[in-house]
């Protein structure tokens, strides 16, 4: 994957790879002794299903090695957003 600026994925939509719109990205959880990106925080579309997806409050976490392209949106395989 190139590299891509954190700034330009401000509230990107996030979309499974079968195109179904999981949410809007929120945040990212960084490992600062690697500098790797660990996970997405997202603001789940109120029509998504959250069960099987990490959620703590009003955020829903997807795992960063979920991530199968950046573009328009934000694409993530589904079996692999999941915990």
């Amino acid at each position: 994957m190139t590299r891509v600026l954190a700034r330009s994925l401000s509230r990107k939509k996030i979309v499974t790879n079968e195109g179904k719109v999981i949410g809007t990205l929120k945040n990212l959880v960084v490992d600062f002794e690697t500098g790797q990106v660990v996970d997405l925080i997202v603001y789940a579309d109120p029509s998504f299903d959250t069960s099987g997806y990490r959620v703590e409050g009003d955020r829903l976490f997807i795992t960063f090695e979920a991530v199968k392209d950046i573009k328009d949106y934000i694409i993530v395989d589904r079996y692999l957003s999941r915990k």
